[in-house]
């Protein structure tokens, strides 16, 4: 049997402006954007641009779900960009204004920093040096 992460949702504050920081700030892929009337909201897919997992963008609908935007994961790191060159889009992102929270540091598997979404939400950009996928 093959199985894979296929999505992992989100939540974000408003559609347009998820998807113009993950596509014009983070370099990511929009795969799809479609309205799904049934539940007034949009099916929002982006993928960071060389592939892997992608990220469903989905819109807060209650007052319960807007009080996870930017703490999802309770204040830990909760996404993980894995690149083939840390100062290569460490340099990029920070000239796009993104806020790294944690500079960057050489660890036992490779180079890290950790960086704020438009929300907050933490994500760790790293470069793996130790073979792991």
């Amino acid at each position: 049997m093959t199985r894979s992460l296929a999505h992992v949702a989100l939540v974000v504050r408003d559609y347009d402006e998820a998807i113009s920081f993950y596509v014009n700030t983070l370099g990511f892929d929009l795969v799809e954007d479609s309205h799904q009337p049934d539940q007034d909201k949009r099916w929002v897919v982006v993928r960071p641009s060389g592939g892997g997992a992608s990220i469903l963008l989905a819109r807060a609908s209650n007052d319960r779900q807007a009080t996870f935007i930017g703490d999802q994961a309770g204040g830990r790191v909760f996404l993980f960009l894995r690149t083939d060159d840390f100062w290569r889009d460490y340099h990029a992102l920070v000239a796009k204004g993104v806020s790294f929270v944690r500079a960057p540091k050489e660890a036992d598997y490779g180079t890290v920093a950790v960086f704020e979404d438009l929300y907050g939400t933490l994500w760790d950009l790293v470069e793996f040096t130790d073979g792991r996928a």
